[in-house]
């Protein structure tokens, strides 16, 4: 998982409440066996028409947004229902952020398993970067997890909390992979241990 410190980022506005996980990757993706390649299914029913073309009035299919990698987002973003594949989807098409006022718990925990960092923020807050990402050409926000902040280098700054675990998992780079692989000398050295007290005891029940 790639560390996160600071990101000055362009940001896309998603002015929806109550985003679900079966929005943000429809059910009907989560067959594939890869964790890869999920960004192209990212918000699917709602990016497409119903012949399967782009729709032009999706916030992502907007040429403004190309490459955004912070997405600002109304309240309960991520319920529904606990597939992780959302934040894959998201982390696969290149986000990094989510500003938002409120997150599903479950979500907010996937999110930040796969480097994808929550920032949740007052509702105003929220409806002043929506409204500024809509109308300010090219809008930029700059999010430094060391310091808990939002900027735009325009006047607007805010600050949000974040479990310090996560925190610091985030900070590292740490998925719960990378956290057991900080231990691993000392499994290992359990490991040897246990294996040897498994064979000093066989031995001596001959």
């Amino acid at each position: 998982m790639e560390p996160f410190r600071t990101l000055t980022a362009l940001a896309a506005p998603l002015d929806r409440a109550n985003v679900d996980t079966d929005q943000i990757i429809p059910k009907q993706f989560l067959k594939r066996i890869e964790r890869t390649g999920y960004g192209d299914f990212l918000f699917f029913d709602w990016r497409r028409t119903a012949a399967g073309e782009p729709d032009p009035a999706f916030v992502l299919n907007d040429p403004r947004y190309k490459n955004a990698k912070i997405l600002v987002a109304g309240k309960n973003f991520g319920c529904g229902s606990s597939r992780e594949h959302a934040a894959w989807a998201l982390s696969d098409y290149g986000f990094r952020v989510v500003i938002a006022p409120t997150f599903a718990d479950i979500f907010f925990s996937n999110a930040g398993k796969n480097g994808i960092v929550l920032a949740p923020l007052s509702e105003n807050e929220v409806n002043t970067l929506l409204q500024n990402a809509k109308t300010i050409p090219g809008y930029q926000l700059t999010v430094s997890l060391e310091a808990q902040t939002v900027t735009d280098g325009r006047g607007f700054s805010a600050r949000f909390e974040i479990d310090p675990f996560r925190k610091f998992c985030l900070l590292e780079g740490l998925d719960d992979i990378g956290l057991t692989l900080r231990h691993a000398a000392e499994l290992d050295k359990f490991e040897a241990g246990h294996d040897r007290a498994v064979w000093l005891k066989a031995k001596s029940s001959y």
